[in-house]
């Protein structure tokens, strides 16, 4: 039910890994996991249990700080047993981790959805646990089914038929309410009922007059948001996760993350350095977590903070401009040797549309440093099908790599390239998502290219980037198809589709000004009149201002919608 992108956003919080569909698949079994540290067990007798759930395989649902940080905020609460499901392959019924209890067990579910693709996840978790898929269809005596995360605090309506309610926004924000509606009410009815008095809360049967405002909270200082259960199987395994920031000010106009969680926020290094002291008594590093990580004001500290208590550290992705030579030298201490970079256009002119704010000279600048810093390897992320782009745009991708390698070698590059897809509650909300064809071509002409100068080109799935697509601006006409599928499949898709009479192109395309969006049903926070000027300006070639984090502004709406309470 947390709002958050989890940990390396560079890869999870934007479009370019939705999910884990189409990525390798774990050589770790499924089920219950061993050599966990800090796993919470409760006994059941005059507490609430509730499902925290994660649609997608145990190591990315333990590599996901929200998932965690609700775990532990949900266990924090003497009256809730909390524990964790996860989706696996297969045709099991779901049972929890700690006890191993069927789902169907639990009278609370709460869903936590970071992407779009896991929603076929989600149904088949329903279907396996052995409750009518459709909310509609549930009886007094079924679980009690919420849904949260950013996938859903963006656009719940392709599941909000198979959901009771969604909270939308921040969880330690949202969890307060919901919690209290929970235990005002003794049955499923009168729960819904209370939680329909919830600020932030959505009811998908009961839909209000007004769009549910997104929730968010002022002070991270309040809550510590780090790992809680620490397993070598998580993709990350052997890093202790902490949340140095939320939200991000630059205002990459495809980015949802960097308008969902706005506005942009620091934990002082004051309330981070017990955090770290913990983190280092399980594990050698510390993972820093943001949004933008690289904009926190006391990086460098943080990072010295780090290396004086004998710990080392990890990134997700800096922006080039805000490398600095004491980041790299503690990331080669750390034991660090990949910097991960994200220029995603080829040439300034698409860069500034996009309102990426980043010139060539910075990623060289860095790429320079890198080397001279002991950094062996360089990831940098790329996208085609950007809004505008053009040939000469591919091209660019070409020669700024180019560039980069001469001046890297004899350092390795690997491009991560992916296709473009729009995202609701973003300037390019309304924009079009290239066609396949052309996708593909580029992407083949890319790595052509590319492959001559020694550098590896990981691409993203177009297919499978359609489909999310598909759902990240769909409606509830695709809940029948998704509950059509037994398992995720392209083929599958394609025939729910057809069925169901429906094409991706409708929701493919280029959105008019004024159309009503099945999104609208949530407030994010900015303003449908800010998104389309940046829309317009992106459309003309112009760039724009990043957020100026000073108090009491107004420009966007977020701040001002939210006040402190």
């Amino acid at each position: 039910m947390i709002a958050h992108p989890g940990f390396f956003p560079a890869k999870h919080s934007r479009q370019r890994r939705g999910s884990i569909l189409g990525r390798r698949r774990s050589a770790e079994p499924a089920g219950r996991p061993e050599g966990e540290v800090g796993t919470i067990r409760k006994d059941w007798g005059g507490r609430l249990p509730v499902a925290l759930i994660y649609p997608n395989r145990y190591p990315v649902a333990m590599s996901n700080l929200g998932f965690q940080a609700l775990y532990g905020l949900l266990n924090a609460e003497e009256d809730i047993v909390c524990e964790r499901v996860v989706w696996e392959e297969g045709g099991a019924t779901p049972r929890s981790l700690e006890s191993g209890r069927p789902l169907a067990d639990f009278p609370v579910w709460a869903f936590s959805v970071p992407f779009e693709l896991d929603f076929f996840h989600l149904v088949s978790l329903i279907r396996r646990a052995g409750i009518p898929l459709w909310a509609e269809e549930r009886a007094p005596g079924d679980p009690l089914l919420l849904g949260g995360g950013v996938a859903l605090s963006a656009n719940p309506e392709p599941i909000a038929p198979f959901l009771d309610a969604i909270g939308m926004g921040e969880g330690e924000g949202l969890l307060p309410g919901i919690l209290g509606a929970l235990r005002e009410g003794a049955s499923r009815e009168e729960r819904l009922v209370a939680l329909s008095r919830v600020e932030g809360v959505y009811l998908p049967a009961h839909p209000g007059p007004r769009p549910v405002c997104r929730q968010w909270v002022r002070d991270l200082s309040r809550f510590a948001t780090t790992s809680v259960v620490l397993t070598r199987q998580a993709e990350f395994g052997d890093v202790f996760l902490v949340e140095i920031s939320r939200g991000c000010r630059w205002g990459c106009r495809f980015c949802l993350a960097g308008y969902l969680t706005r506005p942009p926020r620091y934990r002082p290094l004051e309330t981070l350095r017990p955090q770290f002291e913990m983190g280092l008594r399980h594990r050698r590093r510390i993972g820093l977590l943001g949004a933008a990580v690289s904009d926190h004001p006391e990086l460098d500290h943080i990072v010295q903070t780090i290396l004086d208590l004998g710990g080392g550290f990890t990134v997700a992705s800096l922006r080039a401009d805000r490398v600095t030579s004491l980041l790299l030298e503690g990331l080669r201490r750390s034991g660090t040797r990949t910097l991960t970079l994200a220029p995603e256009a080829g040439t300034a002119r698409l860069r500034t549309a996009i309102q990426k704010g980043l010139e060539a000279e910075a990623l060289l600048r860095a790429a320079a440093m890198a080397r001279q810093a002991g950094i062996r390897r360089l990831k940098l992320y790329f996208m085609v099908g950007l809004p505008g782009e053009e040939d000469t745009d591919v091209t660019g991708i070409h020669e700024l790599v180019k560039e980069v390698r001469d001046i890297f070698r004899p350092g390795r590059i690997t491009l991560n390239v992916a296709p473009f897809v729009p995202k609701a509650h973003t300037p390019f909300q309304w924009a079009p998502m290239a066609p396949a064809p052309l996708l593909e071509d580029r992407l083949r002409r890319l790595r052509r290219e590319v492959a001559q100068l020694g550098v590896t080109v990981e691409p993203e799935s177009v297919a499978w980037s359609r489909i999310q697509g598909v759902l990240a601006r769909g409606d509830r006409r695709l809940a029948p198809v998704l509950a059509s599928m037994e398992s995720p499949s392209l083929s599958a898709w394609r025939h729910a589709l057809v069925a169901a009479g429906l094409t991706e192109e409708a929701y493919l395309r280029e959105r008019e000004h004024d159309e009503a969006f099945p999104w609208e049903v949530v407030d994010a926070g900015v303003r449908r009149e800010i998104l389309w000027q940046e829309w317009e300006k992106a459309r003309q070639n112009e760039g724009g201002k990043p957020c100026p984090e000073e108090p009491g502004c107004r420009s966007c709406g977020v701040c001002a919608a939210n006040e402190p309470g």
